[in-house]
């Protein structure tokens, strides 16, 4: 049995590792199984999820859709989802709670701005300070009535369905939540809806409309969606998601001597830039066995631990490729020799909590030297982080990666607060109990 991570009370205590070791498999990808079971649920027919993601965000969307007279059923990783069609959801007898998931929010604001009824989205006391301007304010454009706290900024969110108007949008900030949510909604309305952006966010919605049979172009950082057109069930296959496999990715390239592989992970160009700034930074990375599946790029990643690390500048057109990655970046960055500039990424700032704030004072309690910027932050590679008590802020992505800077710290560790990680990881701990030696 590992005794090197050992949870107690929601404490998650750690003693360092020597390395990472061994074969894992992470759960579905959560952007894509969320987009999946929205898709399935308006599409007609039947459609099968397979390596659908359980996490708590996830049942939190699959919940909302089942409120609204979506059938499902299946066990495990598959989950069979009984399309009713583009006007078949009903209006929900009750709020609608998104738990903590801020795409759940999102992506179903675009969806219910375009039904026949009446609906309220609101979430938990953190997502309810989480801006959702973003989306509200295209969608008003498209004549969507939304009413929003605090000038419609902020959940719980009223919403009254109408017909709506297609648009074209050029986005401030790239995000896939925002051009999902509005693709949704062009669905529905009248005539085309394009979203343009600076860089190319994730795409998978675009893969995943097309797969479905939606009539959608795209056109370099053009993206058009037609309105009107049905969407034909089918079968949908989730592959592991790179955000939950950085971690271990991430682990093992800074802990010398690590040999260690993850299968079936998703390797979509517009989520690889974790891994495309890690070569960067000169580590050992290999994609094996690369296959596309539903419009997917899928492969494994053989990482080797070298313990010689250099310091990058991560900026631009990469940071919508490895917004969700950049917590793990953080730590890598403090195991680098020179420094890593993190630039352009004020949007850590309105996550499930300032990632920014967080990642800096706690890793400084670890020795870390980081200086926050407003968009951003500069580490100076100190080679070695000590044990430390630290607070995971009840994110996910701040948990888990506090948890792989304690393996490769010097000394025990603690981190408070790690129930959150079951939003989009779970068994987390089990899987990396497996190769920690």
């Amino acid at each position: 049995m590992n005794n090197k991570l050992q949870t107690i009370n929601d404490v998650l205590s750690i003693v360092p590792a020597r390395r990472l070791q061994g074969e894992v498999s992470v759960p579905g990808d959560k952007s894509i199984s969320h987009r999946a079971i929205i898709l399935a649920s308006i599409a007609e027919g039947t459609s099968i999820i397979r390596g659908i993601q359980r996490g708590k965000d996830c049942l939190a969307t699959l919940k909302i859709l089942k409120m609204m007279g979506v059938e499902t059923e299946g066990k495990g990783d598959d989950l069979i989802i009984y399309g009713k069609g583009p006007t078949g959801l009903k209006e929900p007898r009750d709020v609608l709670d998104c738990e903590n998931s801020g795409t759940t929010m999102r992506l179903l604001t675009g969806l219910l701005s375009a039904q026949n009824f009446y609906s309220v989205l609101t979430g938990d006391s953190s997502l309810r300070k989480r801006p959702m301007g973003r989306v509200i304010e295209p969608l008003r454009k498209m004549g969507a009535q939304i009413f929003a706290r605090e000038k419609g900024r902020f959940p719980p969110l009223s919403i009254i369905g109408r017909h709506l108007q297609g648009i074209d949008y050029s986005s401030p900030i790239p995000s896939a939540q925002v051009k999902t949510c509005l693709f949704l909604a062009g669905l529905y309305a009248k005539g085309n809806t394009s979203v343009t952006e600076k860089y190319r966010s994730r795409d998978h919605t675009e893969r995943m409309l097309k797969f479905l049979g939606a009539d959608i172009e795209v056109n370099n950082l053009k993206v058009r969606v037609k309105g009107g057109a049905s969407l034909s069930g089918g079968e949908l296959r989730v592959p592991g998601d790179i955000s939950a496999a950085a971690f271990f990715i991430g682990g093992a390239a800074i802990l010398k001597g690590s040999r260690l592989k993850v299968l079936n992970v998703g390797l979509n160009p517009t989520r690889r830039g974790f891994i495309d700034v890690l070569l960067g930074m000169g580590a050992h990375i290999k994609i094996l066995n690369l296959r596309k599946k539903c419009g997917e790029e899928i492969g494994d990643i053989e990482v080797r631990g070298r313990g010689d690390l250099k310091g990058t500048l991560i900026e631009g057109d990469l940071i919508p490729r490895l917004i969700d990655e950049i917590p793990m970046l953080v730590v890598v960055g403090c195991f680098a020799k020179g420094q890593t500039l993190i630039k352009d990424a004020r949007e850590l700032r309105v996550k499930e909590t300032d990632r920014i704030k967080a990642m800096s004072v706690e890793l400084r309690k670890m020795g870390a030297q980081i200086k926050e910027k407003e968009d951003g932050m500069v580490i100076e590679g100190v080679k070695e982080l000590r044990g430390a008590e630290c607070n995971s802020y009840k994110d996910h992505r701040i948990a888990m990666a506090l948890a792989i800077a304690s393996l490769c710290a010097r000394g025990k560790s603690k981190i408070l607060d790690m129930e959150c990680i079951e939003t989009s990881f779970p068994g987390f701990e089990e899987i990396l109990k497996k190769v920690v030696v």
